[in-house]
């Protein structure tokens, strides 16, 4: 019988310590660590043994290794089939995460829907039973209507969280594409902690890894995020995976953005843009329509920026509204932009333009759920916040791209052609862009681009009256 050790392992990094700290030395987190109970293996063989690992590896020379890569396995869902980079690569692993009840398993089992149509499916569920995840493939496949759901024949259901008997069913059935419904309730039953631990999920995740690499069966994990927004478990389980998806968005909102944060087979922070219905995930093939598609045309308070979500600009509205405050201290409402970055465009604004934002509360909203984190947007900001303190509105036909700096001047941005072209697009008549000192090529047609180089500049520009 294997010797059995306890020690105590951090949620947060999965660093492991003989005893129990109050802080984790390694990543800082307070209050962190659970204890755990685990086999002690006695040589390394044996370890090597359990995870299947056995037997020597011969290295080759670069140039005698084959470089066929197999095709993808396509997605009919083209967004899905984006932020993946074009389809799902044979032996690959994908995390995806969000929070509960945001439609991660809705989105899997819709996709797993459709590619039943041609490849054979197993989906695991550790949370439903298999009656409640047909009832929502009908509804699914109706899209909301009466008439009979013809079920795929390829696709099989199993709730199982035992990680052997799951294997056992993988063997058994052959295939292509596995689905587990979530990493969370796996467990492997040599091991003594429970479902959902750090060691659970860690050698779980590496099982379904090694099974994905030497079978060549494209694998979908499932799992929770925390509070923090980062998946559950160690962040280990992070480098274990080849792709990790993120399903964002308000459970208030009708959109929901899949984005990719790792891709080892296609571009990083890529994104997709569905939306939530009765039917299911639906796509939205032109989502800079869609976040625009409410906007009050010459409202005081509204500007709208170009970001880059991977290598799709997206057109967004940014709403500014001041009010003067009750309170000593005014406050910074944020909802989709980083709170320390309106804390900067608020400063600048005060010092450099001589806006009194001193006794204004000060709200700023990214319509449609959407989060921008790079500073192309700081220039709408700015306008936004400043077009609702003089009650001026923003040109509706203007586009606002540029970083702001804290002397008030604009600095360029990458990608700008792109998020010209999307603009013109658009029908938008007019942008604003920083000054760039050289310009070997003419802007893109289509479009009249203003250049300014600081912000006192581009205000008067983009303000009327």
């Amino acid at each position: 019988m294997a010797k059995t050790r306890t020690r105590y392992v951090c949620q947060e990094c999965g660093r492991a310590f003989q005893k129990a700290l109050g802080r984790c030395p390694q990543c800082g987190a307070w209050d962190s660590m659970v204890e755990e109970v685990f086999e002690e293996q006695k040589t390394a063989q044996s370890h090597a043994s359990v995870h299947g690992l056995g037997g020597l590896s011969i290295p080759k020379r670069l140039s005698e290794i084959e470089g066929d890569t197999e095709e993808r396995i396509n997605v009919p869902l083209g967004e899905f089939s984006r932020v993946l980079g074009g389809g799902v690569v044979p032996g690959s692993i994908v995390l995806v995460g969000g929070d509960p009840g945001i439609g991660k398993s809705t989105l899997m089992l819709q996709m797993t829907l459709r590619m039943a149509d041609e490849h054979r499916v197993l989906y695991v569920s550790g949370e439903e039973s298999e009656r409640q995840i047909k009832m929502r493939a009908a509804r699914l496949l109706r899209g909301g209507g009466d008439q009979p759901a013809e079920l795929p024949d390829e696709l099989f259901l199993v709730t199982e969280t035992n990680l052997d008997a799951i294997l056992a069913h993988v063997q058994a059935i052959n295939p292509r594409l596995l689905v587990i419904d979530s990493i969370q309730t796996v467990y492997r039953p040599e091991m003594e902690s429970s479902a959902g631990s750090i060691s659970q999920v860690r050698e779980s995740a590496s099982r379904l890894r090694e099974l994905a690499k030497t079978s060549g069966i494209a694998v979908f994990v499932i799992g929770h995020v925390t509070k923090q927004g980062i998946i559950a478990g160690p962040r280990v389980l992070e480098h274990i995976v080849d792709t990790v998806l993120y399903l964002e968005g308000d459970r208030f909102q009708a959109y929901r953005l899949l984005r990719s944060v790792k891709n080892r087979f296609g571009a990083t922070s890529e994104v997709g843009v569905f939306e939530m219905q009765e039917r299911g995930m639906i796509e939205v093939t032109n989502p800079s329509e869609a976040f625009l598609a409410e906007r009050m045309v010459n409202a005081p308070g509204s500007a709208i920026a170009v970001t880059m979500e991977g290598t799709r600009p997206l057109l967004v509205e940014i709403q500014g509204l001041t009010s003067h405050t009750n309170f000593g201290n005014p406050r910074r409402t944020p909802n989709g932009i980083d709170f320390n970055r309106l804390l900067l465009i608020t400063a600048v604004l005060s010092r450099r333009l001589n806006l009194q934002l001193s006794e204004q509360d000060i709200f700023v909203n990214v319509v449609g759920g959407l989060r921008i984190d790079e500073p192309a947007a700081d220039l709408a900001v700015a306008a936004a916040i400043t077009s609702s303190m003089r009650d001026q509105p923003v040109r509706a036909d203007l586009v606002l791209i540029g970083e702001l700096g804290l002397s008030g001047e604009l600095r360029m941005v990458g990608q700008i052609d792109a998020r010209l072209r999307e603009a013109a697009s658009l029908g938008f008549k007019g942008a604003v862009v920083p000054r760039r000192l050289q310009r070997k090529q003419p802007w893109p047609g289509g479009i009249e681009v203003q250049e300014a180089r600081s912000l006192r500049d581009a205000l008067k520009l983009a303000l009327l009256g």
